[in-house]
This record gives C-alpha cells, sequence and structure tokens, in this order.
C-alpha cells in the first residue's frame, strides 16, 4: 500500500506540475525539450555507483524545483517558475513510475524500493 500511495503521490506532482506550467506563458515547446533533461544525470554512474547516485539524486528531488520555484516567484520570473515546473513534473513522472532516489549501492536501489525484473511488486 505505501508504494501505491508514492506513486500516486508521484501522479499527483506530474499533473499539478504540468498544469502550473500553463500558468507561467511560457512555449510548450520548453517543456518538451526539458522534461528528461534531469535523466542528463544518469551520465554520472560512468564515475561510478556512489557519484552516480549523488548526481541522479542531486537532479530527482522536489528540493531543486522548490528553490527554483521560489526564485522564480522572488524576481517574478515566469521562465524560472516555468523550468521549475517542468523538473518537478520529471520528478513526479519517475516516482509515478516508480523511480525513486537512488542508494550507493546501485543504480536499481532506490527509495521506493528495487526496480527491474527482480523487484517484486514493484
Amino acid at each position: 500500500m505505501p508504494r501505491l500511495l508514492l506513486r500516486l503521490e508521484g501522479l499527483a506532482l506530474f499533473i499539478l506540475a504540468s498544469w502550473a506550467f500553463a500558468f507561467t506563458g511560457t512555449s510548450w515547446w520548453l517543456y518538451a525539450i526539458l522534461f528528461f533533461s534531469p535523466d542528463l544525470s544518469f551520465a554520472g554512474y560512468l564515475a561510478g555507483p556512489r557519484f552516480g547516485a549523488v548526481a541522479y539524486n542531486a537532479l530527482h528531488s522536489t528540493l531543486g524545483p522548490a528553490l527554483l520555484a521560489g526564485l522564480g516567484l522572488l524576481l517574478e520570473s515566469p521562465i524560472l517558475l516555468g523550468i521549475a515546473a517542468v523538473w518537478a513534473a520529471h520528478i513526479g513522472f519517475d516516482r509515478m513510475l516508480g523511480y525513486g532516489l537512488k542508494y550507493a549501492s546501485g543504480f536499481k536501489d532506490t527509495h521506493l524500493g528495487r526496480i527491474g525484473r527482480q523487484a517484486a511488486g514493484a
């Protein structure tokens, strides 16, 4: 049941962040271009699982988009708010699919449980 709730939380974040993006007046092309950009952090795994987990988690924690959204509100910047919304939508999308923050033990070990074929009930 907790795993289902966490995935539903991810779905809610994805929907709400995408909806918030619409209010920024920013081009949907930007949304499309930036949506998967946090996944560039996968490249960190080339330096090993510990560094990969740090890089992945830095771009897949809601702290980053929350801080960027705060800055966007402070500066009254629609572009910063739009980027924050896309970033948050990506995180929600990943969580909805069961991808969580990574542990240094390996890419498949996440805070939502183990991912992949050997994961039971994921």
